[in-house]
């Protein structure tokens, strides 16, 4: 049975991380996202912010006796699943094996991928490298032989980290592991586990299964499975895939459709290399392109494909829809992708998306 390679990737204090790429003001002061009103909460913060002993969920006005120069930021999840779904597409550059688990975090399985010499670490690597240039936040990952390995380990060298468990690592490395760091232990489980003389996934070894069921029903086996480093559970992949796509985020804006034009053949091979991963040959029925301005306006055009045409497309097909899309030939251009739709009865199996 071939090694299972499972990348956990974490977006660092994701919604800050946002508002502090598109507002340089913000990058040097500490900042929370929500809170604003009188009952309101924070979503998260960025690392000053919490220095201070400011958390998520924590309230407005408690966050800001711990904090009086703190900046509330108010909440746009339009923009951040819009971010989140750049991340998300350079996951599935990689693999289609893909499980979201919020806006900001996913597990990967990269048993299959043979790209970067096979090595889970060089492709964590990559991504890590490619979300930073491509959309300007940073991602910490945790490298496994299983997810609940990788979760933790993601959380290990935070914020903009990288950590590896190898499978002769996991022994020691659970051995150390605080019962607090298991998934489903809180404050009265651990409180449980400390008056059982329990601290350290070690101690828990030591206790068997029976005793454990007995205390904790359910989660007790769970909870010994963890101690163990065990986790079986494979990255879910569930869905019928409507369409493919790539797109790209520029740091500067291009200066108008020549430089458009400029990058379209990079990715219509991007999109080339997502559809030849697909098993078999899968008719595509529409070509899309993505266009979002300097300004952050969004437009979208789809058009039939020509019937009798290659099996995958070229770059002459997308040049009517660009030409069609920008009428204003130098008006600045952040994003640009291409992309597309298959019919429902030929659809591929891929992974669950969380914006469609």
């Amino acid at each position: 049975m071939t090694q299972r390679k499972i990348i956990h990737i974490d977006c660092d204090c994701f919604y800050a991380a946002v508002e502090m790429r598109d507002d340089p003001s913000l990058r040097e002061v500490p900042i929370a996202v929500g809170g604003q009103g009188g009952r309101g909460v924070v979503t998260t913060c960025n690392y000053r912010a919490r220095a201070f002993g400011v958390r998520s969920a924590m309230p407005g006005g408690e966050a800001r006796r711990l904090c009086p120069d703190l900046v509330m930021v108010p909440l746009d999840m339009a923009k951040y699943r819009d971010v989140s779904r750049q991340v998300m597409a350079i996951f599935r550059e990689i693999t289609e094996l893909v499980e979201p688990l919020s806006l900001d975090e996913a597990f990967l399985d990269v048993s299959e991928v043979e790209a970067f010499q096979g090595s889970a670490t060089l492709i964590a690597r990559h991504i890590r490298e490619q979300v930073h240039e491509r959309i300007g936040i940073t991602v910490s990952a945790g490298v496994a032989p299983n997810k609940f390995l990788a979760k933790i380990a993601s959380d290990w060298n935070k914020p903009d980290g990288l950590f590896v468990i190898t499978p002769e690592q996991i022994a020691g490395f659970v051995a150390a592991l605080p019962v607090e760091k298991l998934f489903g232990v809180g404050r009265v489980t651990a409180g449980k586990l400390h008056d059982m003389g329990i601290r350290t996934c070690q101690d828990l070894q030591g206790v068997g299964q029976p005793e454990l069921a007995r205390v904790f029903g359910k989660q007790g086996l769970r909870l010994w499975e963890m101690a163990h480093g065990h986790d079986e559970r494979e990255v879910v992949v569930t869905r019928i895939a409507k369409s493919v796509s790539v797109e790209r985020t520029f740091a500067r804006d291009l200066p108008g459709k020549d430089a458009c034009l400029q990058v379209m053949q990079g990715l219509v091979d991007d999109l080339h290399r997502r559809l030849e991963r697909k098993s078999g040959s899968k008719p595509l029925h529409k070509l899309v392109i993505k266009i979002r301005y300097s300004d952050f306006s969004t437009h979208t055009l789809e058009r039939v494909r020509e019937p009798g045409s290659g099996a995958l497309p070229v770059m002459d097909e997308f040049l009517p829809l660009l030409d069609e899309l920008v009428t204003d030939e130098e008006r600045p251009v952040r994003l640009l992708g291409v992309g597309v739709r298959f019919r429902d009865d030929t659809a591929p199996v891929t992974q669950l998306r969380l914006f469609e």
